[in-house]
């Protein structure tokens, strides 16, 4: 009976340890190895990244919106759902994936590591706070990491400053930041950090202007006219059988993952809080 607790007990240590390293369903991993499976199969990993990414992105056409996938349980965890997105676990599914195929890691575990490089600032999970919220932060830490270019400057961008807050001005928002006010001020350095920065960007009625330059398979981030925020909505480029750039996307509640209708610079003009874009580049894995 005691050794029977024992192995008991060490059963319980590393279940408790798996679940709070990360948090998926068998699901997840079918869907994962069915991603790896088509990438084999159409020979993705010859392709350039950006059309790894677009090739993905296509993958999961039809996948519900699920708003909020992240925010589970107290304790900073790798949370994994491929089987239902928001805006930005879609546009970092589909760098993570291209990701791994391209460096011919597609194991599971792989993509967990590749997810969470991606996901956490400097690729490490501590807390609440490591996880990159404001996707401007998003964007410069993945440049200093090496996996994308912000390219907006060089396809004619304008000079951009945020004046970011809203995560700090609005704790009662974040159930993180809410059971634990400890984390406010460390966003707060963030913000002030973020503020700090010079950004460029594509002002909206420029969209059209520089469209030969975006490719498909770039990662757009729409900038807000919203106070306190930096960044409304992300997705991704793709060129369609009109020529024209069109905007691959999880929208909203409601809705499933799909692409715009019409060209990306026409659908930009629908939304009054929208100001721009700007223009990330994927790089290729060293």
């Amino acid at each position: 009976m005691k050794n029977i607790n024992i192995l008991l007990m060490v059963f319980l240590i590393i279940f408790t340890t798996a679940i709070t390293a990360q948090i998926y369903t068998p699901k997840d991993e079918e869907v994962c190895k069915s991603k790896f499976e088509f990438a084999a199969d159409k020979k993705l990993a010859d392709e350039p990244i950006g059309d790894v990414i677009a090739a993905i992105g296509k993958s999961f056409l039809g996948t519900e919106y699920v708003a909020h996938t992240l925010e589970k349980g107290k304790n900073e965890t790798l949370v994994i759902n491929l089987t239902g997105l928001d805006c930005t676990t879609f546009l970092e599914n589909c760098l993570t994936f291209a990701r791994c195929i391209k460096e011919h890691k597609t194991s599971f575990k792989d993509y967990e590591k590749e997810l969470t490089k991606i996901r956490y600032r400097n690729g490490k999970i501590d807390q609440y706070p490591s996880r990159l919220h404001y996707f401007s932060d998003w964007i410069y830490n993945n440049e200093k990491k090496g996996i994308v270019k912000n390219i907006s400057k060089g396809i004619g961008g304008s000079p951009l400053k945020f004046n970011v807050d809203f995560m700090t001005t609005h704790p009662d928002s974040y159930v993180q930041l809410k059971d634990d006010p400890a984390f406010i001020p460390v966003i707060r350095k963030q913000e002030e950090a973020i503020n700090k920065r010079e950004y460029y960007y594509i002002p909206k009625d420029s969209v059209e202007r520089v469209e030969s330059k975006i490719h498909s398979g770039d990662l757009i981030a729409i900038t807000s006219n919203v106070k306190g925020l930096d960044i409304n909505h992300v997705g991704i480029a793709v060129k369609m059988d009109d020529r024209r750039i069109h905007f691959m996307h999880a929208p909203d509640v409601g809705y499933k993952v799909q692409i715009t209708p019409e060209p990306f610079a026409d659908y930009l003009m629908k939304f009054k809080k929208d100001t721009g874009i700007m223009v990330l580049r994927a790089l290729e894995p060293k």
